[in-house]
């Protein structure tokens, strides 16, 4: 197995991105407009919009949460419904980045970063049904049921709060907007 390294990053976003979205049938595209819409990797978001890599120094994770993401096992499936148009998603992703490259590596559950259009309508087969109204959505899933999700903008840290949310401490939506917090 590869280093958790920008290599590795680069191998996944050229071998398993596409795979994934040929079963899926989302393969990544720029819209029309210039959107990123489809399933991405992080490398290919970063060469694509090479002022999201810029902004991973502009966060500061807690390192106890993102050392925790690490550490949690396989199993879960995290699905990150991201707009590239979109400052929220440019904050919160690379923030979450920014926390995976402190706590040196990659985590072992699964990540599916998904692009959507401005309409927040495509690709149809990862947002119909989940009731996407903001971006990011960060959906937290286990064994194919959604078990809690992250909307725009995260309260605590979206390290923490997906730690929060994966490990089960929290269920439910987290955001920072308060028309959607509980």
């Amino acid at each position: 197995m590869l280093p958790h390294t920008p290599a590795r990053r680069l191998v996944r976003a050229l071998v398993l991105v596409p795979l994934v979205a040929l079963l899926f049938g989302a393969l990544p595209a720029f819209a029309a407009s210039g959107e990123l819409v489809g399933l991405f990797a992080r490398a290919e978001i970063e060469a694509a919009l090479p002022d999201w890599g810029a902004a991973l120094g502009d966060s500061d994770p807690d390192p106890e949460a993102a050392a925790a993401l690490l550490a949690l096992p396989a199993g879960p499936r995290v699905v990150v419904l991201f707009g590239s148009w979109c400052s929220d998603s440019r904050h919160e992703l690379t923030r979450l980045w920014n926390a995976f490259d402190l706590a040196g590596g990659e985590p072992r559950f699964e990540i599916v970063y998904v692009g959507v259009d401005r309409a927040k309508a495509e690709p149809a087969a990862w947002v119909e049904g989940r009731d996407l109204r903001f971006v990011p959505t960060f959906y937290v899933e286990r064994d194919g049921r959604e078990v809690g999700r992250i909307v725009e903008s995260s309260p605590h840290g979206i390290e923490s709060d997906l730690l929060a949310l994966l490990t089960g401490e929290r269920q439910g939506v987290v955001s920072a907007r308060d028309d959607l917090a509980p």
